[in-house]
């Protein structure tokens, strides 16, 4: 039968559908609670520095707390969410993660803060490794699921820019305790409502996973990894502390992989890592995300430090970026899905991607934001093509009883990526300038300088990530028109049910 005449899947009860899109909400309100953290306190620095009297270097560790946490913790966190039960980690997540944003916004020291922020990631991470992975079991007809997909995706895309906005506004307004006050009725309001919507799943029990050396080891690894990344700035890439640590943490995380292909009960069963959509979906987002932070970080300080803008103005002249992004991811990127598969709409949005970076590259000293920065902010669309795509390829190869895992795996490389994206790119952008203010050059021209070569190394990891999209992954074919056939072909294995 072809796929123009395939009889349409039956409709869901309409209680059905409304307690799906429910949980959708939750889901999307829970991880833009945790993004909005991640830039929302960006903005309101120099505030907490000058409130509780941290160090330079002390400051920096507002943010690499958090991280470390976050980025350490999120493949444990989705694989024992696929033991215990998605849901009981979901909750429990988000319960930790709006306790320790009481404990930080209530914050009289640097140490309570720091440890506040551990503990946030310590919750973001529980919630967010099995969001994805509670999605895909809720929304198992593919049409739906596309649409669910894009909604998760423009929630994170979008939360960043939000966070910037949202943060300058609550510091001038009211003090810098209040960007994580404001996550107290957010959390209360998704625990309620997770308790009563989302599906309850008993797990595949301790036993189907209960492989404590190899926990250990890839926590570690992972949390030593991350930690020798975002000190970089400090010690530099050639130290000691940089190689030592590094080769260090490469080799528990090496011994992770050898222990889980003999263990009797692995952590990760290495099948999932056998999806060529898994391993190549995960490492093109690895190499997108680390470019990516040369638009979404550099641009901001541009904007602030040649072209003078405060806080406030610099959210909201990157909001036409988010705008697009959602218009795309909401309004094109399922249907676009459907009829022409993962794979060539990821391709489209990459290439659209190459085109924000390399003009960037060109980017004048004294910059008119129309003229030269709002093209590139429109063409950042190309971000809600290419990361619902890269989201259902991530989750495509995943049965009912990995979900969690592949959830877990796929929001690792995303912070693995932001975090090399940030070490790399912001060195090079800094050597650059140092380079170019040695020789005279004024300041402005000088950072000017810096990010150019941001932009253009970016570019060139968007060019790598578009080979590795194009010769790994399978090519995937859409739905003929007027069809309701599978947008996600993969992602809808029979192994896919509600939880």
């Amino acid at each position: 039968m072809s796929a123009s005449t395939a009889p349409l899947p039956p409709a869901a009860p309409p209680s059905a559908a409304r307690s799906r899109n429910l949980a959708l909400g939750v889901l999307a309100s829970a991880l833009l609670m945790t993004v909005l953290d991640g830039s929302i306190v960006t903005v309101a620095m120099p505030a907490v520095q000058d409130d509780l009297g941290f160090t330079p270097a002390g400051l920096s560790w507002v943010v690499n707390a958090y991280l470390i946490a976050f980025g350490s913790l999120l493949l444990l966190a989705g694989r024992i969410g696929d033991l215990i039960g998605r849901k009981r980690m979901f909750l429990a997540g988000t319960a930790v993660f709006t306790a320790a944003s009481l404990l930080a916004g209530a914050a009289t020291g640097p140490g309570v803060l720091i440890a506040a922020r551990f503990l946030q990631g310590v919750g973001s991470a529980m919630s967010s490794a099995v969001g994805l992975g509670i999605l895909v079991t809720l929304f198992t007809e593919p049409r739906e699921r596309a649409r669910a997909i894009a909604v998760f995706s423009f929630t994170g895309a979008a939360g960043a820019s939000l966070g910037q906005v949202l943060g300058g506004v609550l510091t001038d307004a009211l003090s810098w305790h209040w960007i994580f006050f404001i996550n107290l009725p957010i959390g209360a309001a998704a625990i309620v409502l997770a308790l009563r919507v989302l599906p309850a799943d008993r797990g595949l029990g301790p036993r189907a996973g209960a492989d404590a050396l190899g926990a250990l080891l890839v926590t570690a690894g992972l949390m030593l990894g991350i930690y020798t990344v975002v000190e970089v700035e400090q010690y530099g890439w050639t130290s000691p502390h940089t190689l030592g640590l590094g080769a260090v943490s490469v080799l528990l995380l090496v011994a992770f992989l050898a222990r889980q292909a003999t263990a009797r009960t692995p952590l990760m069963p290495l099948r999932v890592l056998r999806s060529r959509s898994v391993a190549g979906a995960n490492l093109v987002q690895m190499l997108m995300v680390a470019a990516l932070f040369s638009f979404q970080i550099l641009v901001a300080l541009h904007l602030q430090k040649v072209l003078g803008y405060g806080a406030a103005e610099t959210g909201l002249a990157m909001l036409p970026a988010a705008a697009v992004i959602g218009a795309v991811s909401l309004g094109a990127s399922a249907r676009l899905i459907g009829r022409f598969g993962e794979r060539a709409v990821l391709l489209t949005g990459l290439a659209m991607l190459v085109g924000v970076l390399g003009l960037l590259t060109r980017l004048p000293v004294h910059a008119n934001y129309a003229v030269d920065l709002l093209p590139v902010m429109l063409l950042a669309a190309g971000f809600g093509l290419a990361l619902p795509a890269l989201t259902a390829l991530g989750m495509s190869g995943a049965g009912e009883e990995d979900a969690g895992l592949a959830s877990g795996l796929f929001n690792t490389t995303q912070q693995i990526g932001m975090a090399l994206g940030v070490a790399v790119l912001s060195t090079l952008a800094a050597s650059r300038t140092e380079s170019l203010a040695s020789r005279g050059l004024p300041e402005a021209e000088a950072l000017t300088g810096g990010y150019h070569l941001a932009f253009a190394v970016g570019t060139g990891l968007l060019v790598v990530a578009f080979g590795v999209a194009l010769t790994v992954l399978r090519r995937t074919g859409g739905a003929t028109e007027g069809s309701e056939a599978a947008a996600l072909p993969e992602a809808a294995s029979p192994h896919m049910t509600v939880a």
